[in-house]
Order: C-alpha cells, then structure tokens, then sequence
C-alpha cells in the first residue's frame, strides 16, 4: 500500500543524483509484499517504483483535467538491491528525479530509503509513444520543461 504524500527534495552532491529536485513518494510495507525470507519481495520493489513514477509524473495534472504527459512506455529498467527491506510500521521514501532528457525518452532514477539506510537503487527509462498510432512519439516542450526541472546536475 502506499501513501499519497508526495514533496519535493532537494539533494546536494554526495549522492548519486548530484543536485535535483527530488520527488519523495511514501510507501507503506504491506504482509502481503513479503517473501518466505520474510522481506519485501524483489518484484514488489519495482511495484513501488512504478507507484512513485506515477505519482511523479501525474501528480500536479493540469488545471483543465488533462494529464501533464501523454502516453508512454518502460523501454528499460535495471535495479541494483542493496539490502533487503523488512516488514515495517514506518514507510519507506521512494524518491525520483531525472538524469537524462532527450527527444522522445527520459531517464528516470530512484531509491528507495528511509533516513539511515538504502534498500535499492534503480533507473528506468520511458519513451514518449502515441496510443492511437502505436508508434514512438516526441516529447513536447511542456514535457521536456517538467522533466528538466527535476533533472539532476553536477554529475
């Protein structure tokens, strides 16, 4: 289960993102997200990622109800998991931002963590892509000036 508690973050220089506005997304670990060793199941921790990713990328939707992106699609992920997650009353902070933005995709990074350790570690990349033709798409300057306001710099 996760939270809708979304802020922003700002992160200076010692971790991997260099400096970017962060999205912090909260989420709750639930019984169910548990494997027989008792910790939050590897799948269940993209689960989580895609729960931020959403939250990131729709959470301030346009005044007129229309979402701030159009359609688009996970071309890649890759996840580095650090140390396992336990069951747990607190959330842990799923935190997104962006290291890379190009023509028709975007690259997102994420971790998960709370305030004294990080559980996994994470990139994905998504692609613009138009629904009704079924093909890639570009992303548009509205878009592209969302995404490079959480772009992460000194890297």
């Amino acid at each position: 289960m996760t939270e809708v508690a979304t802020e922003e973050a700002v992160r200076n220089g010692s971790g991997d993102g260099g400096s970017a506005r962060r999205h912090v997304h909260l989420a709750h670990i639930r019984f169910a997200d548990l494997d027989p060793l008792n910790h939050v199941n590897n799948v269940r921790m993209l689960t989580y990622l895609e729960d931020a990713r959403i939250s990131f990328l729709r959470w301030d939707d346009r005044a007129d109800g229309r979402s701030r992106f159009g359609g688009l699609v996970v071309a890649r992920h890759e996840a580095d998991y650090v140390r396992p997650l336990l069951l747990r009353r607190e959330p842990v902070r799923v935190e997104t931002w962006v290291t890379e933005v190009r023509n028709a995709s975007f690259t997102l990074e994420y971790e998960v963590l709370d305030d004294e350790q990080v559980y996994l570690r994470a990139k994905s990349v998504l692609v613009g892509f138009d629904l009704e033709a079924q093909r890639v798409r570009r992303l548009d300057d509205a878009e592209r000036e969302y995404l490079l306001g959480h772009l992460a710099t000194g890297r």
